[in-house]
């Protein structure tokens, strides 16, 4: 699959799901990010690229283990398309 057809169906799953978590299980990875990137998430798209967002959530939900609590995160914030491995 090329790269828009992904991105239609990485948005397309957003738009349809109540919550982060029912994203979870959802065909290709979807992660939290780490060091500069905390409070980014990252869902595959073509390799390298992945469709970069954060919850439009403040504060962002946590668990108190840590991470975000993607049960409560019901809005994104979409801030592009990137090779996080640059």
């Amino acid at each position: 699959l090329d790269r828009a057809t992904r991105l239609s169906r990485r948005l397309d799953s957003l738009r349809a799901a109540t919550c982060l978590d029912d994203l979870r299980n959802a065909p290709g990875r979807l992660h939290e990010l780490t060091m500069n990137r905390k409070g980014q998430l990252s869902m595959d798209l073509d390799h390298p690229y992945r469709l970069i967002f954060t919850p439009n959530h403040n504060p962002i939900p946590t668990r108190p283990e840590g991470g975000m609590d993607w049960s409560q995160i019901s809005s994104v914030i979409i801030l592009g398309i990137e090779d996080t491995h640059d």
